[in-house]
């Protein structure tokens, strides 16, 4: 993924009705690469999303 996909992702993985998969497939590739090049994705999207709040 180039650096501008990854804060794209970053960005839609804020609001909370986009999904881990449609925001693999709006970017074309996999949830395990969106994972891979995501690292706060790890430990689970409502964890990461509750301590950003």
């Amino acid at each position: 993924m180039t650096p501008e996909q990854v804060r794209h992702a970053r960005d839609l993985l804020s609001r909370p009705d986009n999904s881990v998969a449609s925001i693999a497939r709006l970017l074309g590739v996999s949830r395990s690469t969106l994972y891979k090049h995501v690292p706060e994705l790890s430990g689970g999207r409502r964890t990461q999303l509750q301590g950003t709040t």
